[in-house]
């Protein structure tokens, strides 16, 4: 007779299942937690990339302008009415009027004519040519800024839809595109600009995002938004009060007074400083942001879930010196 031998197989008992389970799951929990850690990591890292390019962005603009603001060309006299040749020019459509008797588009035949300008917007329209779809945001500032495009441009060149000035050394008009160019000996033809910078608010889907916006002149001016994320602009601006070619004080559009911004009584804007306040368009809920930012003499608490970076940065405007000569 012949017998059968069987192997016996013992499987798990249950509390080793149970221990291999809680190996497990601590083995997945400690894999989910470094996936969360990287996907916040990343997604922190990718913010602040977005800030720093927003940010740095929105400050080479302002300060590429602010570089070249009260720049005339070739000419090198006063820039105001009484020292140019022909008349007034109307006002474009939608002009916009900075404080002063003289300081909208184009100069007109009394007081100082001003290339540089700034407040600090209380109200949603206070320069009478923003949209009611694209009000400033108050409590940051206003930019305003007048030149010539830096290269000169041909007869050929000239749009209807600008305005321009001819000018030598010590002759200048400035004229529509439309019209006959005037004659000016040994001239060159430049485009003339009007800008004007500030900070609204824009609803995109259900959240609220801030924006820098750049008004533009044409044939009237019109704005557009250039950045998103710029939460706030101030500016304080260098100040000669003795006529020495150095900055005495920083003083903010606030404080500046009627004579200050008329290069009166010896006074010159010698320089700006610039502040941009860069803003996360979406919220992090597991963030909380209580950080004071400092921008010039005002201070920032925010104590909101969005997440924000500073930058600053001082011009010297090259253009401050030489009214006249």
């Amino acid at each position: 007779m012949k017998h059968l031998n069987y192997t016996r197989h013992q499987g798990f008992s249950l509390i080793e299942l149970f221990i291999a389970l809680a190996v497990g799951l601590g083995l997945l929990s400690g894999v989910l937690s470094v996936f969360v850690s990287m996907k916040t990591t990343t997604k922190e890292t990718s913010t602040y990339g977005e800030l720093q390019e927003n940010g740095r962005f929105a400050l080479s603009v302002l300060s590429d302008d602010l570089l070249r603001q009260d720049f005339w060309g070739d000419y090198v006299g006063t820039f105001d009415l009484a020292n140019l040749n022909g008349a007034a020019l109307s006002a474009p459509g939608n002009d916009c009027q900075g404080d002063g008797i003289n300081n909208a588009t184009f100069p007109v035949a009394a007081g100082h004519f001003r290339a540089l300008w700034g407040e600090t917007a209380a109200s949603a329209n206070p320069m009478g040519c923003f949209a009611t779809s694209a009000s400033a945001k108050t409590g940051s500032d206003i930019l305003q800024l007048k030149r010539v495009i830096s290269s000169p441009v041909l007869p050929a060149d000239i749009s209807a839809d600008n305005y321009y000035l001819i000018t030598n050394i010590g002759d200048g008009e400035l004229f529509d595109g439309g019209d006959t160019v005037p004659s000016v000996d040994n001239s060159q033809i430049w485009e003339y600009q009007h800008h004007v910078y500030y900070v609204t608010e824009q609803v995109q889907g259900t959240i609220s995002v801030p924006v820098l916006m750049q008004g533009r002149l044409t044939n009237s001016m019109t704005f557009s938004p250039i950045i998103d994320g710029i939460e706030m602009i101030r500016f304080m601006y260098g100040v000669d009060t003795t006529d020495d070619g150095i900055v005495n004080a920083f003083i903010s559009a606030d404080n500046m007074t009627e004579a200050l911004w008329n290069n009166a009584t010896n006074s010159n804007i010698l320089a700006v400083k610039i502040y941009v306040l860069a803003r996360s368009v979406l919220p992090d809920n597991k963030y909380t942001n209580s950080n004071t930012y400092q921008l010039g003499d005002i201070q920032f608490v925010p104590n909101d879930n969005f997440r924000r970076l500073l930058f600053s940065s001082t011009v010297t405007l090259f253009n401050a010196r030489v009214d006249s000569w």
